[in-house]
């Protein structure tokens, strides 16, 4: 008997698995995989996001169950500083928790899995009194976050308020842990799906609570195919991910960099915001796409230049593959230097990536055997903390 058929078999009832994310592609993708392999275990999983979203969702077998979010996903048009962009997060918890419930009161789940920008999930399940487990795609908060972190992020212009307002909600919300910073920022229980080598301070995070399965990635038959050429000598994967790709001027530094460059074939995403016509004629050895299957490339490429998003930064680390990273927002920043500093990567911010810095870091990061070798010894590492499989185990261990 298979390993899932067992777990199918060994389930006496079927147990009712929710999760509840947020409509973002960058935290939508994580835990997919995670989920088809539950609904292949047995279990009844139902999952709560935007409609925006049901089609990356409804292949892996699970209930789609639709709510409306106001998160600005579908223009990409979040607020410029912190406290505005998460009060957009809590204006969309405020609003999602009523939808929740008029589906999860009259059907509970027995436990709730659920994104890190989903803060009305964690008030749902403990109002339920059932246990929960945050998927957090990203890194996590360690011991000393709150003095070392939070006083710069409470002195910002807004966060008086923004504290305040929360506080008030939370009351109201039927969650049972009441501090804002215990809510939002110490899970009771968390299943990181990043290597824990991007995670800052990872020797201060409490284990007890935190297990780091690296990417969770299947082979995404969904997502499309993609075959090296067969004359490609050495392959580039060019993507800033999905949200922050209106930059034009860097696609055409890019192909100015590596358009024509001797034995390379390259593969640019360019998103949905940019006229392909606006980059003039491709050379011949660039292929442009507004979306790529990026998995199934990056297994074949050797090079990657990604914004540093923690999706891609996990896929080339599970990959091997060399990175030049060109941060765009957020953690990205982070991120891009963490590489740096793991040995595997060049950052270029926007503004420095001119043709011929881009193609001096490729030149450069390509040849160095060091690159290489650190790249081998962190892609084993990130494939040895177990992945999808271990997350189910995870979270199977949460409803025993």
């Amino acid at each position: 008997m298979s390993r899932r058929s067992g777990h199918a078999a060994r389930n006496a009832r079927t147990a009712h698995i929710a999760m509840i994310g947020i409509p973002a592609v960058s935290h939508v993708l994580p835990s997919l995989e995670v989920l088809r392999e539950l609904v292949g275990r047995g279990y009844r999983v139902t999952y709560a996001n935007d409609p925006a979203v049901a089609d990356l969702v409804v292949p892996t077998g699970v209930e789609f169950v639709a709510y409306r979010s106001t998160l600005p996903v579908a223009d990409n048009d979040w607020p410029a500083d912190a406290i505005g962009a998460m009060g957009v997060f809590l204006d969309d918890a405020i609003q999602a928790l009523p939808q929740l419930r008029a589906v999860y009161d009259r059907d509970p789940a027995d436990l709730y899995l659920y994104d890190i920008g989903a803060y009305a999930a964690r008030a749902l399940a403990e109002g339920q009194g059932r246990p929960i487990v945050q998927l957090s795609p990203t890194y996590v908060a360690w011991k000393g976050y709150e003095d070392e972190v939070l006083p710069g992020m409470k002195a910002l212009p807004g966060a008086d308020a923004y504290w305040a307002r929360f506080a008030d909600w939370l009351a109201r919300s039927g969650a049972t842990t009441t501090d804002v910073d215990r809510f939002g920022g110490r899970p009771r229980r968390v299943v990181a799906t990043v290597p824990r080598a991007m995670q800052p301070f990872a020797d201060r995070v409490d284990t007890d609570v935190v297990d780091f399965v690296g990417p969770c990635l299947g082979r995404r038959a969904d997502q499309g195919e993609w075959r090296r050429p067969a004359d490609a000598e050495r392959v580039l994967l060019i993507s800033l991910g999905s949200a922050f790709t209106r930059q034009p001027e860097f696609y055409r530094n890019c192909l100015a960099a590596f358009g024509d460059l001797p034995g390379w074939h390259v593969v640019l995403q360019i998103g949905r915001y940019v006229d392909p016509a606006d980059l003039g004629e491709l050379p011949g050895n660039v292929e442009l796409h507004a979306w790529v299957p990026q998995l199934a490339i990056l297994e074949q490429a050797d090079a990657f230049v990604t914004h540093a998003g923690m999706g891609g930064c996990g896929e080339g680390l599970m990959t091997g593959v060399p990175m030049i990273a060109v941060p765009q927002a957020a953690d990205q920043f982070a991120n891009a230097d963490r590489l740096v500093e793991l040995g595997v990567a060049r950052r270029l911010d926007t503004a420095d990536a001119t043709p011929e810095a881009l193609r001096g870091a490729l030149l450069a990061l390509t040849a160095d055997p060091a690159v290489a070798a650190r790249s081998a010894e962190l892609r084993e590492r990130a494939r040895a903390e177990g992945g999808t499989g271990r997350a189910a185990d995870l979270i199977e261990a949460e409803l025993g």
